[in-house]
């Protein structure tokens, strides 16, 4: 019995609830594994099994991503959530993938370093940040995950642990594991640890808020409608000598109003952050971010929009004009990467055609199955499943939840 091999792993080990469902695919069971070596034992008795196998983090995302084709096994890694090595002197950090990025950036604001990498999902965990490639506001100054990220521990679907990068024992030839890994859904295999370089921690943050918004009148009605492309303010902020950490933007169906804030942080932040509000008419200036600042729109379908950063301003001005009521617009205008939250999917389409054009794509992250295509065109399709089959060739790891149905 698939059960009796589970457990004769010593793994603690229980039923699944409705609760443990991704995207609405109930599992079987859900094994709490304590270490790199007990996932390795789980997925070889499942590779016997032929269980599919989903990890899982803190579970904030499990709705995200199409519903894996079947689910017998979700390896919960809430146990694995140690700092297992933190070299403070050279900026390194090694972590097991279960920790949330609240607990990490609290042991590490000690030392007075962090990983300095948004949270805007609450309860994010480092192997779910990874698996899901999400970042917040300030990739435009630090990059994403994948970009401090200097070292892997992962576990391949036949239950082979390989490690790439910082501290290598043993690599899988010819593939950057990091890379690869990052924004995988848990289709390659399971991450369990992960090696960062970190940053000081700055002295110093300010945000330079301000509206915008242009009247317009119509007949004896006064009316603020959306402005002119914002595109040559952002343009002039990105490369302003101020240096800003981040360049945020938040639009709301109501039309009338976007509001711009822009985050200034390390020496001089004051200083810098007044050059700034210079740019920016009407801005004001404060030691607190916006109360919208990192979170993601409310939504029941949301979507994740990436333009080059040069037509991030055109991108905003095409959502707006599309006919989609009840949306909400929210990310970095800096790095040309925004979530929009829709009452459902049926605009998805729309947005693609009109930002096309510009280069842009459209992911839908989250949202019933069954509207959207969630993915869109990709033309990097062929390789991606060559990669799956050298990885999975049996299709047990989250089966169906990437694109493709990879």
């Amino acid at each position: 019995m698939a059960d009796e091999a589970l457990a004769s792993t010593g793994v603690t080990l229980r039923p699944a609830g409705a609760q443990d469902a991704v995207a609405g695919v109930r599992p079987r069971w859900v094994a709490l594994p304590e270490s790199t070596e007990e996932v390795a034992a789980l997925l070889r008795v499942a590779a016997e099994r032929d269980l599919a196998v989903v990890p899982v983090g803190g579970g904030t995302k499990l709705d995200w991503g199409p519903p894996p084709e079947r689910c017998d096994l979700l390896v919960d890694l809430c146990c694995l959530s140690e700092v297992v090595e933190h070299v403070a002197g050279d900026l390194v950090l090694r972590v097991q993938a279960g920790i949330t990025l609240e607990t990490l950036r609290d042991r590490l604001a000690i030392a007075g370093q962090e990983l300095a990498l948004d949270v805007p999902v609450p309860g994010t965990t480092v192997g779910g940040l990874l698996a899901t490639a999400l970042a917040g506001p300030r990739r435009f100054r630090y990059g994403t995950a994948r970009d401090l990220l200097i070292g892997i521990t992962v576990v391949l679907a036949d239950g082979t642990v390989a490690r790439s990068g910082g501290k290598v024992v043993k690599n899988v030839a010819g593939y950057d594991l990091g890379k690869l890994f990052t924004g995988s859904y848990g289709t390659l295999g399971v991450i369990t640890e992960a090696n960062f370089r970190l940053h000081p921690l700055p002295p110093e943050r300010r945000w330079v808020t301000a509206e915008y918004g242009t009247d317009v009148r119509r007949g004896r009605e006064l009316r603020r409608e959306f402005p002119v492309d914002p595109g040559p303010l952002l343009q002039e902020l990105a490369a302003s000598q101020a240096e800003p950490t981040a360049i945020e933007l938040d639009w709301a169906d109501s039309g009338d109003v976007y509001t711009l804030s822009v985050l200034v942080e390390g020496a001089a932040a004051e200083e810098r952050a007044e050059a700034v509000r210079a740019i920016m008419t009407g801005a004001e200036l404060g030691d607190k971010p916006p109360a919208w600042w990192g979170r993601l729109p409310e939504h029941v379908t949301l979507a994740e929009i990436r333009v080059p950063p040069g037509v991030a301003g055109q991108a905003v001005r095409e959502v707006a004009g599309a006919d989609l009521p009840g949306r909400r617009l929210r990310g970095s205008a800096g790095a040309g990467v925004f979530h929009l939250g829709l009452r459902d999917g049926a605009g998805v389409t729309g947005i693609r055609a009109r930002l096309a054009p510009l280069g842009g794509r459209v992911t839908v992250l989250a949202g019933p199955d069954g509207g959207a295509d969630r993915w869109g065109p990709i033309g990097a399709l062929g390789l991606m499943r060559r990669v799956k089959e050298r990885f999975d060739p049996d299709r047990r790891m989250s089966p169906g939840r990437f694109a493709g149905g990879i």
